[in-house]
């Protein structure tokens, strides 16, 4: 496995690749930039509807929205998710969350790591609105607000976009799950 890195705001392709982490940030205070680049906005959308594993985490959740609203401005940002980004002047969530994997969750797992509740933390000024009533989510939030109050880690395709922050532990090998998920993916496309 190779780790390739790219700049969301100068690069214009998306590079090669079998899978792709967007990591947390502030997307909303380089929001002109990143809706100035069409073109990798273009090509991430069209990587992500036909399928290559994402996992994108708070800031990458929002970068991956439809837009958003920061300031009395308002920014197009990638649509692979159905929804909009709306910041506010006080956090939405913060701290500590306690999330529980459901059937939704993309990446397999053995049945009993699903039952076990994990940690993680949240901390973010946004929200994410006008999601399709019929939403998928991988994850019951037992602690902290995550997407929708109770739900977080909106399921599309086989992306995984929530705004909790994980870390890989014996509770949870979620960096694991997601490689394995890239192979399993990449086993069944056709060379």
């Amino acid at each position: 496995a190779e780790l390739i890195q790219f700049n969301t705001m100068t690069d214009h392709t998306l590079p090669k690749c079998d899978g792709l982490f967007l990591g947390g940030g502030f997307p909303e205070t380089h929001m002109v930039a990143l809706e100035a680049n069409l073109p990798l906005r273009q090509h991430l959308k069209t990587a992500i509807d036909a399928g290559l594993p994402t996992y994108a985490e708070c800031g990458g959740l929002m970068y991956l929205a439809r837009s958003i609203s920061w300031n009395d401005t308002r920014c197009d940002m990638v649509g692979a998710i159905p929804g909009d980004i709306t910041m506010y002047p006080r956090p939405v969530g913060r701290g500590y969350v306690l999330l529980e994997e459901n059937d939704n969750h993309p990446w397999p797992a053995e049945a009993d790591s699903r039952l076990a509740p994990f940690p993680g933390h949240e901390f973010h000024y946004s929200a994410l609105e006008n999601l399709p009533a019929d939403a998928c989510f991988a994850y019951n939030v037992k602690r902290g607000m995550g997407i929708k109050g109770q739900h977080d880690g909106l399921v599309h395709k086989n992306l995984l976009a929530s705004y909790a922050h994980l870390r890989d532990t014996s509770k949870n090998h979620w960096a694991a799950r997601f490689v394995a998920f890239i192979r399993s993916i990449k086993s069944k496309k056709p060379v």
